[in-house]
């Protein structure tokens, strides 16, 4: 009993100091977090590392009796120019049993709770799916599935228009089209095809990289216990949306479907100004071929659940790859009274490229194959407007099977080289990640730069690029330049007011679990005006506030990557 009276104590201890930690801490004399570690917690039995202030000489950790179980001077002071500070590597690998674990620094009044246990990621992993279910427009988020945030449907999209900029003789302007389903595609209400492409075709490939895993995987949406995987389900959700932006006259596939201006902070179904449909152009028209053929030969092998949609796809995708032949280099151009999300895109030789490899693996046509020869260049790593690698992953799914011209180009070799020169980054910078430069969206660009390390592992075994991937994964859950753990619902230093619509108008005060927060970059250093200071360094240009759209929003394509990477290393490493 009385060893149960202190290991309770202990606990109690270990939550108020992390409370401690998150809010007042005694912190470095540059504000940076002495102590920065995963929040959420490490697998047993894989590599294990936080990181301390410059000025720790000395970290020991205790179990939940108060015993000292490991004890070592940190590595070598490391400085980043992105984050203008220098951190001190702690490997403590070699602890390997289950537990919550204390974090002493002698010499200085900040302590850390740890958690070392066999699933760490499972919660994320669910909660990064299911945060597209909370994001669905047309249908109620029921309390049953939605718990407190619960809300009514908003956005039926039944009633749209065809703006001027996307009307012809067919489709004259003001013509009313139904266009229904979908995500919001952020922390706005408006529907983008561009950032649907990437984002939808990342869950089928996590779909496909962990067909077990997500099998088994059930997120408690309306459609678990279907037999269908919930990732699917949850993608159809959005592919079906997508279906709808093709103009059935004539292949050409609209931007977007948005209000003419962003609605304020209120809940999806208070927000009832006009939709529209805009412009027909390349990028767009050739993100729905590419992903409507790979939802063809996803959706071959569930033909029974879901009749005829696999072949309509694929019909879908060659129509719309009719439409840019003829309209190869067509940008998308706002319109002048339209004033929301653009994702414009001038250059098409990387869609060309991923529609090209997906159509060739879907028919075998020389067509197709003519082209994507004609448009391969190295892969990097993915964004909206940056789409070789996933040509590149869908045509090394099948490489066994390729002709021996397009193994010819060196696609193996080049997106190996891409995967390598990542993962050679990852192990010798100060905070262990592989980026060089924040972007908006920065978040995302450490999780997809761990989705390429694990499709590197899928492909070779290399077990150096799951732990440079689960490196990033510790990035992204606190171990950060901020110290934040940028999935909201997690961490002892949580992220709560982010850019994102429901959030901000629901009254309460926990948002919306599972999405990942942007991240820092200093893309815009004014989006919260001049009383709110921001850090000249990207690493540190972050503040959690809903008025940060630059660093605190949330994005359907980057809660994808973050949807494969953590669900593919719990597949991997958890036992």
């Amino acid at each position: 009993m009385l060893k149960l009276i202190k290991q309770i104590l202990f606990v109690v201890l270990i939550v108020l100091s992390i409370y401690a930690c998150g809010t007042s801490g005694t912190s470095a004399p540059d504000g940076q977090d002495r102590i920065l570690y995963n929040q959420v917690g490490y697998i047993t039995n894989a590599p294990k590392m936080m990181l301390v202030a410059e000025d720790v000489d000395i970290v020991v950790i205790e179990d939940a009796e108060g015993n000292e179980v490991f004890s070592a001077e940190p590595q070598q002071a490391l400085h980043w120019d992105l984050s203008g500070d220098a951190v001190r590597k702690v490997n403590f690998s070699a602890l390997v049993k289950p537990g919550v674990y204390k974090v002493i620094l002698p010499g200085h009044n900040e302590t850390a709770a740890i958690e070392i246990s066999d699933r760490p990621f499972r919660m994320v992993s669910k909660a990064a799916l299911k945060a597209f279910y909370f994001n669905r427009t047309a249908m109620p988020i029921e309390p049953e599935f939605g718990g407190v945030w619960a809300r009514p449907a908003g956005h039926p999209d039944t009633v749209v228009y065809v703006h001027a900029s996307a009307a012809d003789t067919n489709r004259p302007e003001g013509t009313i089209i139904s266009s229904p389903l979908g995500w919001y595609d952020a922390g706005d209400y408006n529907k983008y095809v561009v950032n649907s492409g990437i984002t939808t075709y990342t869950l089928l490939r996590a779909l496909k990289d962990f067909p077990v895993y997500h099998s088994n995987l059930n997120v408690d949406i309306p459609e678990s216990g279907s037999g269908v995987p919930d990732i699917l389900s949850e993608t159809l959700y959005n592919l079906k949306w997508v279906l709808t932006m093709q103009d059935p006259h004539d292949g050409g596939v609209y931007h977007k479907l948005t209000t003419k201006q962003f609605e304020g902070f209120v809940m999806p179904h208070e927000a009832t100004n006009k939709r529209y449909v805009v412009a027909k152009g390349t990028s767009a028209t050739l993100n729905y071929a590419a992903l409507a053929s790979k939802a063809y030969r996803v959706l071959s092998a569930y033909e029974n659940d879901f009749p005829g949609l696999a072949d309509k796809c694929l019909q879908h995708a060659k129509y719309a790859w009719q439409w840019a032949v003829l309209n190869p280099d067509l940008p998308y151009i706002q319109p002048e009274d339209i004033h929301t999300g653009g994702y414009g895109d001038r250059n098409f030789d990387d869609e060309w490229f991923w529609a090209a490899a997906e159509l060739y693996l879907s028919t075998g046509d020389a067509e197709y194959k003519a082209v994507l020869l004609e448009k391969y260049s190295k892969p990097v790593v993915p964004t909206w407007n940056q789409v070789y690698a996933l040509g590149a992953m869908s045509l090394l799914n099948q490489y066994s099977s390729l002709p021996d011209e397009i193994r010819a180009t060196g696609l193996r070799e080049d997106f190996l080289a891409l995967v390598d020169d990542l993962t050679h980054t990852s192990k010798t910078a100060p905070y262990g990640v592989s980026l060089s430069h924040f972007a908006w969206g920065s978040n995302s660009d450490v999780a997809n730069q761990g989705m390429l390390k694990l499709f590197g592992h899928k492909l070779t075994g290399n077990v150096e690029y799951v732990h440079s991937a689960l490196s990033d994964l510790d990035y992204i859950l606190g171990r950060n330049a901020v110290g934040y753990c940028f999935v909201t619902g997690f961490g002892d230093k949580k992220v709560m007011n982010i850019h994102h619509r429901p959030s901000g108008a629901d009254g309460i005060e926990e948002p919306v679990p599972g999405f990942l927060s942007g991240g820092p970059n200093i893309s815009v250093l004014t989006d919260c005006g001049p009383d709110v200071e921001r850090s000249p360094f990207p690493a540190k240009s972050f503040v959690d506030l809903e008025c940060s759209y630059s660093t605190n929003e949330i994005a359907i394509n980057w809660n994808a990557p973050l949807v494969y990477l953590a669900g593919g290393l719990d597949a991997l490493l958890s036992r």
